[in-house]
């Protein structure tokens, strides 16, 4: 038996949000990617170390699965999530609504999934799930990895029922939006205002613009920190770049966002912030190069010029984030098209 629920499997960049695409969509809300990741405020920065971690790890996003609450209580959707550690059950909270008629969202390991390009453990991956028959799930990914995709369920089990770093009890969830939702352009300022006030006042050094401040400094002691600089440093970079950050980590996403919102609303701020998130995803994608060149040649010049890159960001990120934070003091005329 074969049950398939007919969905747009319309691929993007980041996982969480191709699987918000997907569940909204299906509800008959077809946001942007950039307006799903700003809607969810999920920009961030975190940068990453402790004794157990083979090499540092830069993050530019909110903890897994926060976008989803964000956008869930922004745009007033029903959000249903389930956690078990029995993996029976973990398959009747997939295959009910499957059954019903409704696509399901899915946090996992992707290491364990039969198609996944990298065998890389991330167990913040999120997938969307439309169908399944005796020996497949029926899956929608990102562009990269390949858009609508099947798994063997032995693989799908392992992934959900995988523990370490961020992962979850076989979670799985699904998204029901009221009859008349909130308008997404009534809830831009809000979101956007919280994201920035995150950024702004993050309660430890190592996240926001402090967070990239104190990356500027340590990446430049990259090369002492690992024994393998020709593995590690290539492999920070590309995590910034390909590893469904839709480009210099997330900030290709938000600066699209903040576009997008142009478009709506009028506002100096806003296009302050723009402005400043468009120069921010340039010097990132420049720093990720940096830092691949040191690792190939072991040239600690590169990252002293990446870290000086970075020390620049932080306080472009930290001037565009005080200007969007004035978002919420004024009114922004709406733009008629």
């Amino acid at each position: 038996m074969t049950t398939v629920i007919d969905i747009d499997a319309r691929g993007t960049q980041h996982c969480e949000t191709t699987a918000l695409g997907v569940l909204l969509r299906h509800e008959g809300l077809d946001l942007s990617e950039p307006m799903l990741f700003g809607l969810g405020s999920g920009l961030s920065f975190i940068y990453w170390d402790s004794k157990n971690m083979g090499f540092p790890f830069l993050g530019g996003r909110v903890k897994p699965f926060d976008l989803t609450r964000n956008l869930a209580t922004r745009l007033g959707l029903e959000l249903l999530v389930q956690e078990t550690t029995s993996p029976r059950r973990a398959w009747e909270n997939v295959a009910g609504p499957i059954d019903a008629g409704h696509p399901v969202g899915l946090q996992l390991d992707s290491y364990h999934l039969d198609y996944f390009g990298s065998k890389v453990h991330f167990g913040g991956h999120v997938v969307a799930m439309y169908g399944y028959d005796e020996h497949d799930a029926y899956l929608v990914d990102t562009d990269q990895q390949g858009r609508a995709v099947s798994t063997s369920l032995t693989s799908l089990a392992q992934a959900r029922a995988a523990r370490g770093p961020m992962t979850a009890k076989h979670r799985s969830f699904t998204l029901t939006a009221p009859r008349n939702p909130p308008s997404a352009q009534g809830q831009i300022i809000p979101a956007i205002t919280a994201c920035a006030d995150a950024f702004l006042n993050s309660p430890i050094a190592n996240l926001g613009h402090r967070g990239i401040d104190k990356a500027g400094k340590l990446v430049r002691t990259w090369l002492q920190r690992t024994g393998n600089p020709q593995r590690d440093l290539p492999q920070a970079a590309l995590l910034m770049e390909k590893a469904g950050t839709g480009g210099a980590l997330f900030r290709n996403l938000y600066r699209d966002f903040l576009a997008e919102c142009t478009q709506l609303l009028g506002s100096s701020h806003l296009r302050t912030g723009h402005g400043l998130y468009t120069e921010a995803a340039t010097l990132w994608t420049e720093a990720a190069a940096l830092i691949t060149k040191a690792g190939e040649s072991g040239d600690a010049r590169y990252l002293v010029q990446a870290g000086t890159i970075f020390c620049d960001l932080s306080r472009i990120e930290r001037a565009a984030m005080q200007a969007l934070s004035c978002l919420g003091s004024e009114t922004p005329s709406v733009i008629r098209p």
